[in-house]
């Protein structure tokens, strides 16, 4: 997993631990998975998959909500799931735009942004012993 959860007042549960691993390799495959040889520059199947017209875009909006439910069994509340629908529809839509979608998908990465926000929530929630 590529986020340390702080330690807390609360230990952690195995499957909380493996829910929010399985979102961690999910985002990952999504958004990062793939490195252009030479360049810093990290993209995933969501890029990939959205250059099929409609239906990549439809396949990874469906994969990116699952995402979404996944953060809201982690405790994600309703504020920041809205945020995160938010990205995904930021995604969704300029990604369908032919080319320049692609290359919005790659730069704007909204499944790693959500997961972004899940962490650091979770991190402020376990150092504030909430």
């Amino acid at each position: 997993m590529r986020y340390e959860i702080p330690g807390g007042s609360e230990p952690i549960s195995p499957e909380y631990t493996e829910l929010l691993a399985r979102l961690d390799r999910l985002t990952a495959l999504l958004d990062s998975q793939f490195r252009i040889p030479w360049t810093p520059i990290r993209f995933g199947w969501d890029a990939i998959v959205g250059l099929v017209p409609v239906l990549g875009d439809l396949a990874m909006t469906v994969a990116s909500f699952y995402l979404v439910s996944l953060a809201r069994k982690l405790g994600a509340g309703k504020a920041m799931t809205a945020v995160m629908i938010g990205n995904v529809l930021v995604d969704t839509l300029i990604g369908a735009i032919p080319i320049i979608g692609t290359v919005f998908d790659i730069w704007f990465r909204a499944n790693e942004r959500n997961l972004r926000l899940l962490v650091d929530e979770i991190e402020r929630r376990r150092s504030s012993g909430v």
